[in-house]
């Protein structure tokens, strides 16, 4: 039995990407060494653990941790409840209005965060006077950080479905719009919200600027205050988030994979 040989083409190309692979993977992942083995150095060269157990016996870092998480849980809700209604509503009723509503989406990408807390530090004395300084009210101005990322994940979710379709055929066996969106748009779009709400996460756990310049502890401005005297439990910490991340965006693709899998197999 013959063997067919592959093509050059398909060889070099082959042979391209591994090489394209490789380098990328060492470009990112080499710094990731470095902070790991920085984190673990201790006193006259040798391995100590000190800078990740320190993490947990900081009760400021604990906080601003806890808070952080609770902005990015609060910020995701805050705009999933936003965006998905109101872009289901837009294809369905009002199409006229996409890109509209695309251009206010995506502006925050455009505008430097020193230029959003310039806008919005007069907005938050009223919130502050209102509902507390809390540093969970940065849920309002997270929100709005995340629509051009969560806007782009949700609309091609909504774009592979048809939910014209799928929603006049609710309505005929007699849905509420509110039934139509809980039991019909968000099962079929499932992985769009889901990686709506990691891109929201990942962005509110890094975010500094905002944070720091409304004069709010959230995590990465700990970080930084903490650099100032401990180098290695700062790095500890930033290495930590960037895994963190990571675990969060593989989680993403592996649930995208299995919701095609399981598209294909139906």
């Amino acid at each position: 039995m013959a063997v067919t040989a592959k093509p050059p083409r398909k060889i070099a190309g082959t042979v391209l990407r591994v090489v394209v692979l490789l380098v990328l993977g060492f470009y990112f992942i080499l710094p990731l060494v470095a902070m790991g083995e920085f984190s673990t150095r201790g006193i006259n060269n040798t391995r100590s653990l000190d800078s990740w157990t320190g993490i947990f016996e900081d009760p400021d870092l604990v906080d601003s941790i806890l808070t952080s998480v609770e902005l990015a849980v609060l910020s995701s809700v805050l705009m999933l409840v936003l965006l998905v209604p109101t872009m289901a509503w837009i294809r369905l009723r009002l199409p006229k209005l996409r890109r509209v509503v695309e251009f206010l989406c995506l502006l925050p990408l455009t505008i430097p965060a020193i230029v959003l807390v310039v806008g919005m530090a007069p907005l938050y004395a009223w919130v502050n006077y209102f509902l507390g300084d809390s540093p969970l009210t940065l849920t309002f101005v997270y929100a709005v950080l995340v629509l051009p990322f969560a806007y782009r994940a949700i609309d091609a979710g909504l774009a592979s479905i048809d939910l014209k379709t799928l929603a006049e055929a609710a309505r005929s066996l007699g849905a509420s719009w509110g039934t139509v969106l809980w039991r019909i748009v968000v099962p079929n779009i499932r992985t769009a919200l889901i990686g709506a709400s990691l891109l929201s996460v990942a962005l509110v756990l890094g975010e500094f600027t905002i944070a720091s310049l409304l004069n709010f502890e959230t995590l990465q401005v700990q970080v930084n205050l903490i650099g100032k005297r401990n180098a290695g439990l700062s790095i500890a910490v930033s290495l930590a988030c960037l895994v963190f991340a990571f675990v969060l965006l593989f989680l993403l693709s592996y649930v995208g994979q299995r919701r095609r899998a399981t598209v294909v197999e139906d």
